[in-house]
């Protein structure tokens, strides 16, 4: 936890079709001092594409370029990360990793009313299956700033976003031991 920042960065990750954006979109709303980096976005914007996959029909990002790119904004702090990675960021300035977990109909249900090619989707719920994410944030994270949050519902997004924002607002007298009180209670 950075005791520079005045707000913490938090990255809020998770397999595709899990609620990352619809997470950030409604913590903007609830917090005016945060501003949402949509990974994919800042990349294209900040032009930071290496190449495009036609298989998965995806772009690949560039991640040191990235990296050097958004380090300012990480600095100031007040940025919700917006992407399926989390490994990329140093922990140095990363406050909070919530990791969103979802069953596996509903995100099958969300990448189909996408779009999603069948393979596509198959890939993702193999990653949800696995626990590829949570396993990446574990590896790369101390585990007093991991959270992991069901996100299956509306109401499940209300009460995730209720508890990330109450977080927020105690950042930084969040002591050690009770880093994560609140959002896993």
């Amino acid at each position: 936890m950075s005791s520079e920042r005045h707000f913490p960065n938090i990255i809020i990750t998770g397999t595709p079709g899990c609620g990352k954006t619809s997470h950030c979109e409604m913590l903007v709303g609830m917090l005016a001092e945060v501003k949402h980096f949509s990974i994919s976005d800042i990349a294209k914007e900040r032009k930071c594409i290496a190449a495009h996959d036609k298989l998965r029909d995806c772009d690949i990002v560039d991640e040191d370029k990235l990296l050097d790119e958004i380090e300012d904004d990480l600095e100031e702090g007040g940025i919700l990360v917006d992407w399926h990675a989390c490994e990329i960021f140093p922990e140095s300035l990363i406050d909070l990793v919530v990791v969103l977990r979802c069953k596996t109909d509903v995100i099958y249900d969300r990448l189909t009313e996408r779009g999603y090619k069948n393979s596509k989707i198959q890939e993702n719920l193999d990653v949800e299956i696995m626990e590829i994410i949570v396993e990446e944030a574990r590896d790369n994270y101390d585990s007093s700033i991991i959270v992991e949050l069901e996100s299956n519902t509306m109401e499940d997004l209300e009460q995730n976003c209720d508890k990330i924002s109450k977080w927020f607002y105690n950042f930084p007298t969040n002591s050690e031991n009770d880093y994560l009180r609140g959002i896993t209670s």
